[in-house]
Formats: C-alpha cells, sequence, structure tokens
C-alpha cells in the first residue's frame, strides 16, 4: 500500500443551524477540488450561505459502486476530497465510513474536520448521560436483535444515546422503558440546535406515557438520552430473560466461529466487540461455563 494520492477530509456539517459550521471546515470547502455529499441540493444551501463555489457530487448510502470507485480514482490521482454527509460527521450513523476505509486500507490520508454533532449535544443538553456513556445509533426496528440491544442498553450502567425517528419514538421509549425500569432518568431531545429544539427531561416511564398520550410533539429528529444508573439497573423478569438471550446467543457465535477454525481468544474478542458483552463471559469453553 502506498501512502500517495490525495486527501480526504472527513468534513463535519451542522445539524441544523446553519451558523455551526466551523472556520476550518469552510476552509477545507473552499480548498478542495470536489466536495462528495450525501445530498448535493442540501450541501448547495450551506455552501451558499458560506459563498463556496466548490463543485460537488452525490454519494450516499445508495450509491453504487461505480461512485465509490470514481471518488477513489480521484484520490489516487493526487486530488483532496472532501466528504459530508446532510448534517453531522460522514460515518456516525450516516454514509461514507466505506470509502473512509477503502482509501485508508490503500494507506491515503483521512483527515477529521470535527464540528457539531448530535449525540455531543444530546449528551451535554441532558445532563443525565454521566461521563462514561455509549451511543448506539439507531435501534433495529424489530425482532430478536432489537431485543437483545435493548437488554444490553438496560443491564449497562453507563447513560446511552439512541437516534429515533419521529413516528417510532413512543414504541422506543415504552420498550426502554419496560427493559430499564420506568424511573431511570431519561431525556428527549428533539430537533437539536434548530427553531423548534426541545429537551424533555424526565423518568423514562413518564417519558413513554407522555408520547403514548400525545403529550410530546412527535415531529423532526429525536436523540434519546437514557440516564446512568450507579450501581445498576433494576432488572425484571423480563429483562433477565432477554439479557440470558443475548449472552446466549453470544456465546453460540463465539462457537460457530471456533468451529470455522478461528482461535477461542479471538473469537471472543470479535464477539464482544460486536455485542459489547465482556469478553470474559464469552471466552470460557462451554465445560467452563
Amino acid at each position: 500500500m502506498s501512502a500517495a494520492g490525495g486527501r480526504l477530509f472527513v468534513v463535519a456539517t451542522p445539524i441544523g443551524n446553519l451558523g455551526d459550521v466551523t472556520l476550518r471546515a469552510l476552509e477545507v470547502l473552499r480548498a478542495v477540488p470536489l466536495i462528495a455529499a450525501e445530498d448535493t441540493r442540501v450541501t448547495r444551501r450551506l455552501l451558499d450561505r458560506h459563498a463556496v463555489e466548490t463543485r460537488t457530487i452525490s454519494y450516499h448510502a445508495r450509491s453504487g459502486p461505480a461512485r465509490a470507485t470514481e471518488l477513489l480514482e480521484h484520490l489516487r490521482r493526487g486530488e483532496d476530497l472532501a466528504l459530508v454527509t446532510d448534517a453531522g460527521t460522514p460515518g456516525v450513523s450516516d454514509p461514507g465510513d466505506d470509502l473512509v476505509t477503502a482509501w485508508a486500507d490503500e494507506g491515503g490520508a483521512v483527515i477529521p474536520i470535527p464540528g457539531p454533532s448530535a449525540v455531543l449535544s444530546a449528551v451535554v443538553a441532558s445532563g443525565i448521560a454521566g461521563p462514561r456513556w455509549s451511543f448506539e445509533g439507531f435501534l433495529p426496528r424489530s425482532g430478536r436483535d432489537r431485543r437483545e440491544r435493548i437488554a444490553r442498553i438496560a443491564a449497562d450502567e453507563r447513560g446511552t444515546v439512541v437516534y429515533e425517528a419521529p413516528t417510532r419514538v413512543p414504541a422506543t421509549l415504552r420498550d426502554l422503558a419496560a427493559a430499564c425500569g420506568p424511573d431511570r432518568p431519561a431525556a428527549s431531545c428533539r430537533e437539536l440546535t434548530k427553531l423548534h429544539e426541545e429537551i424533555v427531561r424526565a423518568p423514562i416511564g413518564e417519558l413513554a406515557r407522555r408520547a403514548a398520550d400525545g403529550e410530546l410533539t412527535l415531529r423532526g429528529e429525536f436523540a434519546i438520552v437514557i440516564g446512568e444508573q450507579p450501581g445498576g439497573p433494576p432488572r425484571s423478569a423480563a429483562t433477565e430473560a432477554a439479557a440470558g438471550a443475548a449472552l446466549a446467543s453470544a456465546r453460540a457465535e463465539v462457537e460457530n466461529l471456533v468451529a470455522a477454525g478461528t482461535s477461542r481468544g479471538d473469537a471472543a474478542r470479535q464477539v464482544a466487540a460486536a455485542s459489547g458483552i465482556p469478553r470474559r463471559q464469552l471466552y470460557g469453553a462451554p465445560d467452563d461455563r
């Protein structure tokens, strides 16, 4: 692999208020010959606001492999490229990580340009996440994967931030309240940095009730913060069952990897990274548990 080629700038853009763009981001967007944007129309509004005339090209989750190849060829020719999404940072619950990985694998330079962040805004505005917290992004919509993810959130003493679509907020708050216990602190953060920004702090059971009763405004983009719970959350029988199912599923995946030739240590590390379950709970052979 060679480190020759252009630089790939991963540029964070405003999550609502166009005035939040950083001076460094504007400098980069003006200097590069090309900007790869999730939606060129959305990005053009930001560029026009700040008199940036750089050419844009679309690159989003549904772009075919030909577009990624085109952008990589651009970088291989020694030309710089800025990668942006409609809001926030590429690769954080937004497209872009595949291109970053491909260019990094070739030894290319990847330069982060930090800026506005919905997850960080939610953490600091909620006041309940604590010094150690996790970010789950969007939860699975249904099924075992959803139940297992929510069970891990409930079992985690740290705060957690999830993103959610407005139509799914009531169901997600209901499921989180059932798993975490209704008294766990939480916050519903809506339309952060925008005109109708709203942050509602209450026990998660209360938030679930308000959402079900129509007392929460269910419009715009949501970040839900589940507060830290020193000493661990109260665990209902349903929560214990879900956590046990998640552990059993993770251990089965370890055994599948071992059967396929992966060492038990490497298998445990891989599954721990994917599941969030401590490796020590996964490492032992079946007879050791």
